[in-house]
């Protein structure tokens, strides 16, 4: 009886954070510097960037510099969950999913990294939880708390959301997870094999470590739901499993922005003779595979030249 209560007690604590921190907008400024300072306005010569609108709920959070642009055809949600603190970022504002309802999963997750976002809270809970405040039933398959045969795999991860307790919990919320292979997704204890998505976060993790006080890497990681030749399979014919998994990357410093992208198909291998370098891409290369339009808030000019210019010199570890 006494454990019976702890779990409903840690379930309640849970749910609590979720509703204090969620902020919900359907879908259809100038940068933001560390420690999470913004502008909501965008520059007039972006001909591309994401305007708050009727149809996204007048969602300042969509102008942020991590939001790629938002898809315009079917029925998708924005999420953007948010901490009750805004000592990280001054709106709040954790990460963000853009959720294709139809196809009842996640498109991306967006979030930024800077010397804020680090702290002692490394993995605070395993409790995995679906999305009810912002989901209806239908928009979900509440079926798959677990995936058979696969990890659920964080797209931002709780290693990236460890300077409170409340940010790592909100990132077991379902709506962040997609299915991966374990080695594609984990690690070994006894061998010490990682596999390539880890090493591919934990390379992120090393950049992110190396900011300055004022300096941001945004970031956009997702997989591929929108094209059947890039699916592997659909669990119980329903829930999609991602053949390639990507991270666009954006990093804002002194020197000025630099851009790069990593792409890799899901195998279930550790491939540990892979280098990061044979997966890493320019973002637009990455906007051509995807079909997305990554960092769509910066200015035009900037815009095309950092997602033309992929410069692995200026990337230590690739």
């Amino acid at each position: 009886m006494k454990q019976c209560f702890k779990y409903a007690l840690r379930y309640a604590t849970i749910v609590v954070m979720m509703l204090s921190a969620l902020t919900f907008t359907a879908c259809g400024g100038d940068d933001e510097e560390g420690s999470g300072s913004q502008s909501s306005q965008v520059d007039k010569k972006n001909k591309n960037a994401n305007i708050p609108s009727a149809a996204n709920g007048y969602n300042k959070a969509i102008q942020r510099r991590e939001f790629p642009a938002l898809k315009k055809t079917g029925k998708q949600k924005v999420i953007v969950y948010r901490m009750t603190s805004t000592s990280y970022d001054k709106d709040g504002v954790n990460f963000s999913v853009e959720w294709d309802c139809d196809k009842r999963s996640q498109r991306w997750t967006c979030y930024q990294m800077h010397k804020g976002y680090s702290g002692k809270y490394s993995r605070e809970t395993d409790f995995f939880f679906f999305d009810t405040t912002n989901l209806n039933s239908n928009e979900y398959w509440g079926e798959y708390k677990y995936f058979p045969g696969y990890d659920r795999g964080h797209i931002c991860p709780s290693g990236d959301r460890t300077a409170s307790k409340e940010m790592n919990v909100q990132t077991f919320v379902m709506t962040n997870m997609q299915p991966q292979y374990h080695k594609f997704n984990s690690f070994d204890k006894q061998t010490g094999e990682n596999g390539l998505w880890v090493r591919m976060e934990n390379q992120l993790r090393k950049w992110a470590d190396k900011l300055s006080a004022t300096d941001t890497i945004f970031v956009c990681k997702g997989g591929t739901i929108d094209s059947e030749t890039n699916i592997i399979t659909r669990i119980g014919g329903k829930l999609i499993v991602p053949k390639y998994f990507y991270m666009a990357i954006l990093r804002k410093s002194s020197f000025g922005y630099a851009g790069m992208a990593f792409w890799s198909e899901q195998t279930n291998a550790w491939r540990t003779n892979e280098t990061l370098r044979s997966h890493a891409i320019s973002i637009a290369e990455l906007e051509k595979r995807t079909g997305i339009d990554f960092f769509c808030n910066l200015p035009d000019d900037v815009e095309t030249q950092v997602e033309k210019t992929f410069n692995p010199s200026v990337w230590s570890g690739l």
